[in-house]
Parts: structure tokens; C-alpha cells; sequence
């Protein structure tokens, strides 16, 4: 009896940490509208308004969710977004990074983990981050790791969610290819 409860708790962890480990995709799809959103954002540390509609008419939008700035994966993905910002604005996009942290930590993370090359917008209620299906299951307090690439007609092209910071970069910018090869 006793052994048959460990492994039942074993196999339970197991496929606990498959779920919480393994990569899956965002629920909004390609093909749908994105959400239109203004959030308050920093970049370089100075605040303002970052409006998707106005950023889609200079080119696609690399939109993405991460939980809490200054958390070793969000500074990690942060610092992969911005050694590859040459890449993004050589394909004509916009990125910008949207937590649930207040205007003020986002002015020090812009500077810091961001490097001052892309903004990162303040969701502190989690309404964007609601509307993308971006919301971390686990603890909803947070937005989940997700990215989309967002066509200049409003269209998402590409999502993916994963907690690894790893391939989130590498990925937008494959889907940035494949759409400015259409």
C-alpha cells in the first residue's frame, strides 16, 4: 500500500513537471485579429504610450508576455531580445515586452535587462495579457511566457508559449522571415 502511494506521487510529479515543462501553443492562433491595446511602456527608462495600431503602420509587432522583470528567465529573454534587435529592425519590426510590473520597475528594467534597445509595457491588471491568452495557469498573477508576431494588417502569424526563455527569440524572428518572404 504504501508503495503503490509513491509511485502514484512519483508518476504525479512526473506529469506535473511535463506540463509545466513542455513547450505548447498560445491560443490565439494565426490567422486571428490581435487585440488592440495601449499600455504605458518605457524605454531607456522614459515613459510612453505604446499603442499597437500605431506601431503596426511602421511594420509587424513581436508581442511578448514574460512574468516579472528582473526574474533570471525574464533577464535572460530580455537580453536575447536585445542582442537581436539589429535582426528585428533589419526585418522591419517593432518588439515590445509587456509584464504585469508597474511603470516605475519597467523604467529600471528597460535600462538594465533590456539594454535601452525595445520597450517593455506595464499590464498591471492583466487585461492584455487576458486577451492574448497569456496568463500564467499556474499563478495567475502573472503572464505566461508567450510570443506572437503580428502581421501590419492586425493578423497574428505566429505564436508560441513556453517557459523556457530559449527559443522565443530564434523563433520570432523565423516567423518575421517567413511572413517578409510571402
Amino acid at each position: 500500500m504504501m508503495r503503490m502511494m509513491i509511485v502514484r506521487r512519483v508518476l504525479g510529479f512526473g506529469m506535473l513537471l511535463c506540463l509545466v515543462t513542455a513547450p505548447a501553443f498560445a491560443s490565439l492562433k494565426m490567422g486571428d485579429s490581435a487585440p488592440e491595446f495601449t499600455l504605458q511602456a518605457s524605454l531607456g527608462g522614459k515613459v510612453f504610450d505604446f499603442d499597437l495600431a500605431q506601431a503596426l503602420k511602421s511594420g509587424p509587432v513581436v508581442l511578448y508576455f514574460y512574468p516579472a522583470a528582473f526574474t533570471k528567465g525574464c533577464t535572460i529573454e530580455a537580453h536575447d531580445f536585445a542582442d537581436a534587435m539589429d535582426q528585428y529592425k533589419s526585418l522591419g519590426a517593432t518588439v515590445i515586452g509587456v509584464s504585469h510590473d508597474n511603470i516605475d520597475t519597467l523604467n529600471k528594467f528597460s535600462v538594465s535587462e533590456c539594454r535601452s534597445k525595445f520597450p517593455v509595457a506595464a499590464d498591471t491588471d492583466l487585461k492584455v495579457a487576458a486577451n492574448y491568452d497569456a496568463i500564467l495557469k499556474a499563478n495567475p498573477k502573472y503572464a505566461d511566457r508567450t510570443s506572437y508576431v503580428i502581421a501590419q494588417d492586425g493578423k497574428i502569424v505566429y505564436a508560441y508559449e513556453s517557459l523556457d526563455p530559449d527559443k522565443h527569440v530564434a523563433n520570432t524572428l523565423a516567423a518575421l522571415k517567413a511572413l517578409e518572404g510571402k
